[in-house]
């Protein structure tokens, strides 16, 4: 009998580098043998989902047998009332992430040129890359994505797609919605804009654009692992022109989304009183983070999103030292992976208890390190 080979990967794959977007912390628990007392590096939501999305998913358990419904019918219809849009301007998907992936096969071929932000959520890229695109890379400027150079870059490389987050991830920073609607006039007419908007229900009014699904040259993403508490579930949406998002239905995963999880995202939907006290909270803990950082002498960043990214004031080790050090302890935290956002450490809004172990043991760390 031959010896047995490993088939030969696509050349685009086989091109990439082995690693993943994120480690999660329960790979970091196992590598360490120490458990995470304080969870505030995944942007969950640890105040939880809605009473009626656990109580929803409770009910839909016994139906776990049967698969999703592959049009999300229910959950699109509601979703259309609350943005007070057509459901067929709706799709749903495993999280943003999915979304993006399914965006990404739709309009990325090899040589594709795509234009985002060095240092931005690493999702996007890595889906681009897996396509075979072309990625440009264009740096922040003050620790904001920089619309003027990512618009300039896109002329420039005749980009069919540009990814912007807005609120930022990784450092929670915003622009108002005048601003990003001029953004998207400056853009070539046939270049698509991904506006990430997972923080959206976190993030001030203004800093939301008016939806208009009328143009077919942007897609926006929502999610409800952020505010809404269902991470654990994965979904999310994009909302955009009707043709681009039937287009989608030839490459998704129809069945992506579970019964339960819609089960669960519908019935969150339907409790907006639970969402807003979540993002008081959310925003009550970021008031915490930035006073923990300011009494440690460090420079919060004003945030929009669900955690506050903080400057260190020195360099990436310096600050990939304290994280370690603050994970040795018991708190699981991320970071940036570029320069020069790599100074900085994200913090993200926890349970009071959590932020009690923080303000605890920042200082003994940043006086170690």
């Amino acid at each position: 009998m031959a010896a047995m080979e490993q088939p030969p990967l696509a050349r685009v794959i086989a091109a990439l580098p082995p690693n993943v977007p994120f480690v999660g912390p329960e790979t970091l628990e196992r590598r360490t043998g120490v458990p995470f007392v304080a969870r505030l590096g995944a942007n969950e939501s640890a105040f939880g989902p809605s009473p009626l999305a656990v109580a929803a998913i409770a009910a839909a358990a016994a139906d776990g047998w049967m698969y999703g419904d592959p049009e999300a019918f229910a959950l699109r219809t509601a979703l259309a009332a609350h943005h007070g849009i057509d459901r067929a301007n709706i799709v749903c998907g495993v999280g943003i992430d999915g979304v993006l992936g399914t965006v990404v096969r739709l309009f990325v071929e090899p040589g594709t040129p795509v234009v985002t932000s060095l240092g931005g959520y690493p999702t996007f890229a890595f889906h681009v890359r897996a396509a075979g695109g072309v990625l440009h890379q264009v740096p922040y400027r003050d620790d904001r994505e920089d619309l003027t150079a990512l618009a300039e870059r896109a002329h420039a490389e005749r980009a069919r797609v540009v990814y912007v987050a807005n609120p930022d991830n990784p450092m929670g920073t915003w622009w108002t919605g005048t601003e990003l609607t001029a953004f998207r006039a400056a853009l070539p007419a046939d270049t698509l804009l991904c506006l990430d908007e997972a923080y959206a229900d976190t993030a001030p009014p203004e800093a939301i654009p008016a939806l208009d699904v009328t143009d077919p040259g942007v897609l926006r993403f929502r999610t409800f692992s952020k505010a809404y508490g269902l991470a654990g579930l994965r979904v999310g949406y994009a909302l955009g022109h009707a043709e681009t998002i039937a287009a989608g239905d030839r490459v998704r995963d129809h069945f992506g989304v579970g019964r339960v999880a819609q089960a669960a995202a519908l019935a969150a939907l339907e409790d907006q009183t639970h969402l807003a006290d979540c993002v008081r909270q959310i925003a009550e803990g970021r008031e915490r983070i930035t006073q923990i950082a300011r009494a440690n002498g460090l420079a919060p960043i004003t945030s929009a999103a669900n955690f506050v990214t903080v400057d260190l004031g020195r360099d990436g080790p310096f600050a990939k030292a304290v994280l370690d050090e603050l994970g040795r302890r018991g708190i699981f935290l991320r970071m940036p992976g570029v320069a020069p956002l790599d100074r900085c450490i994200r913090f993200g809004v926890g349970l009071p208890a959590e932020l009690d172990v923080l303000e605890r043991e920042l200082p003994a760390v940043i006086a170690a390190t």
